[in-house]
């Protein structure tokens, strides 16, 4: 049976769940507007995961068929996954950030053996051992979810109202995350007259009690050297100006304070990165440096697909700190190691 949440004001959430995953579910969140109802995001693409939804919309009144439109807050299939389902059910438009419209093209072009490839570079790059690339080197291309999902028809521009009729929904870019999640921001008094600047569905961008993955912005035919984390770090610093009353998150559960859970975020984030400090008065490769970084478990228990995600988190704190002048890659390391300057 799906759990619905009334949110009042026309809001409501849908719990989706997440096969075999830790975060659980997804929160899909029900929005009334004057032409039907539109959903920011709509979950994982699984048979039980759409069983949900559908069950789930019927316990707040109204039914798949009905939908008017789709708000993505970013591409990952946790969040945009069912979204193809739902527009060829119901007929409602998609809209999505440009920049990560732009990922979901070249996902669905990009062959798995690509993306394979790619992956074994970056991590050979990185320094990993030769037992952790063996799987990937032996491994044949097959297709995996969020390697075909649906493109968005329509473009969610930052600053500007969403065309939902009645409401008042402004996109927010706060990228991060992805380069183009989304946060969205309803200017409407606060349902339980609570102090500040109406409610903000955070997406993955602010979450009560997760701190987001913050790793490398992947594309096999992008040579630009971005900042995940220092676009993440401005995003978060953007969001806490605005304090908004509520937060609606994506995971977990919703909560008030938003400024204080950014405070806690740029300080989570300032003490790793003056932790990786230390670690490089020697030089070390991004996979060392991942290996030694605090997770929520010692690294020998970290499982095989995790461990790749480490990495890119560590790589992404890496180049914020080359960024900022505070280290820098050692000139002829292969693979590359970075030392603190």
């Amino acid at each position: 049976m799906s759990q619905v949440h009334d949110h009042s004001g026309g809001v409501r959430s849908i719990e989706v769940p997440i096969p075999d995953n830790p975060l659980g579910k997804t929160l899909v969140y029900v929005v009334d507007t004057d032409r039907g109802p539109v959903l920011v995001d709509t979950g994982w693409d699984d048979p039980a995961s759409w069983d949900a939804l559908v069950q789930g919309l019927l316990a707040c009144g109204t039914s798949v068929d009905e939908i008017h439109g789709v708000v993505i807050t970013h591409h990952h299939p946790d969040h945009h996954g069912l979204s193809g389902q739902v527009r060829e059910a119901s007929g409602a438009w998609l809209a999505m950030h440009a920049a990560d419209t732009a990922i979901v093209r070249r996902a669905r072009s990009t062959q798995p053996g690509r993306w394979l490839a790619y992956m074994t570079a970056k991590l050979v790059a990185a320094g990993a051992p030769e037992e952790h690339l063996a799987p990937l080197r032996a491994a044949r291309p097959r297709s995996v979810p969020g390697l075909a999902p649906a493109l968005p028809d329509r473009e969610i521009v930052p600053g500007e109202l969403l065309d939902l009729a009645g409401r008042r929904l402004r996109a927010i870019w706060t990228p991060g995350h992805t380069p183009g999640h989304v946060c969205l921001h309803l200017e409407e008094s606060h349902p339980a007259q609570l102090p500040g600047h109406g409610r903000l569905f955070s997406g993955d961008h602010l979450l009560p009690e997760i701190t987001p993955h913050i790793g490398l912005y992947e594309d096999p035919d992008d040579t630009t050297i971005a900042d995940p984390l220092g676009d993440y770090l401005d995003s978060l610093e953007r969001i806490g100006r605005l304090a908004p009353a509520e937060v609606l998150p994506a995971h977990q559960h919703t909560f008030t304070d938003a400024t204080g859970r950014v405070r806690e975020l740029l300080a989570h984030h300032e003490d790793r990165l003056t932790g990786l400090l230390t670690l490089l008065s020697e030089p070390l490769t991004a996979w060392q440096v991942a290996e030694r970084m605090e997770w929520n478990r010692p690294w020998s228990q970290i499982p095989y697909q995790s461990r790749n995600i480490a990495v890119s988190e560590a790589e992404a704190h890496l180049r914020r700190l080359v960024k900022l002048g505070q280290a820098e890659a050692v000139t002829g390391s292969e693979p590359v190691t970075y030392v603190a300057v």
